[in-house]
């Protein structure tokens, strides 16, 4: 399936990466409009992670080129990268356990901020001007994510749902331009999911974003995407619209095995 009239922000182009002898991503190329929410699925093993941590910044390619928004990134550092415009979360969620909600998402801002050590320091009229900004502009996030009423709650007094949901929150706090999820649905309940899904679709909106996700639970992701891509053993084996993957004979066969 095509990008049509629609720009593309991520072309990520033949790229490898090998651990020794291992193959983890074997010349996988695939164009991310501006806009889509983007699904990433595959078995286990198939190099989901491995394409999704190259875009971010944890692992440098092997080999291929990496376009953000018109400018190379494979290789660069993550803080770099998310200086680019390019916010994730992770599959085991990393908040700072001992800080309140609203402290998690104004250090997620902090990437955008301009006071810098001396303004620290001596606390001037610009840098408190900045950091009351700075929390107003978290409050709202949390607002928007739905946990506003926990703001001065400690991240690991917070349920396991709100504290994917504060994740998402420190991420939208750098101003994104693709906010990438990691297995953002995992451990949730029905209910969860359901309510997780509808809040990404108004994210997108509110934000402007375009959203890319990782995510095992596959009738979720069709319920939610734009487009899937399909790795199966390091190689993009299908990449259309959810109705098309549902049906597509590879996707089945690596999913299910060959009697399928």
């Amino acid at each position: 399936m095509t990008i049509n009239h629609r720009q593309v922000l991520i072309s990520m182009q033949h790229i490898t990466r090998h651990f020794g002898g291992v193959h983890a991503l074997n010349g996988v190329s695939l164009d991310i409009a501006q806009g889509e929410i983007f699904g990433l699925i595959g078995p286990n093993g198939a190099g989901k992670t491995t394409l999704f941590n190259v875009l971010t910044g944890t692992i440098a390619p092997s080999g291929g080129r990496v376009e953000f928004d018109g400018k190379a990134i494979a290789g660069l550092p993550p803080h770099e990268i998310l200086q680019c415009g390019v916010a994730r979360t992770f599959q085991n969620i990393r908040l700072f356990s001992g800080l309140t909600a609203l402290d998690n998402v104004m250090i997620g801002r902090h990437s955008r901020t301009h006071a810098g050590v001396w303004g620290a320091i001596t606390r001037n009229a610009h840098t408190r001007q900045e950091e009351s900004a700075l929390r107003e502009r978290a409050g709202l996030l949390l607002d928007q994510v739905g946990i506003r009423r926990h703001s001065n709650t400690l991240a690991s007094n917070l349920s396991y749902g709100d504290q994917r949901r504060l994740e998402i929150a420190r991420a939208l706090a750098s101003e994104p331009k693709l906010l990438a999820l990691d297995e953002p649905a995992a451990g949730m309940n029905p209910a969860e999911r359901q309510t997780l899904r509808e809040l990404i679709v108004q994210l997108r909106e509110m934000h402007g974003l375009t959203v890319l996700v990782i995510e095992h639970d596959v009738k979720w992701m069709m319920a939610l995407c734009d487009r899937i891509a399909v790795l199966d053993f390091g190689e993009l084996i299908a990449l259309d619209a959810p109705e098309a993957i549902r049906v597509n004979p590879r996707v089945v066969t690596a999913y299910l095995g060959q009697s399928a």
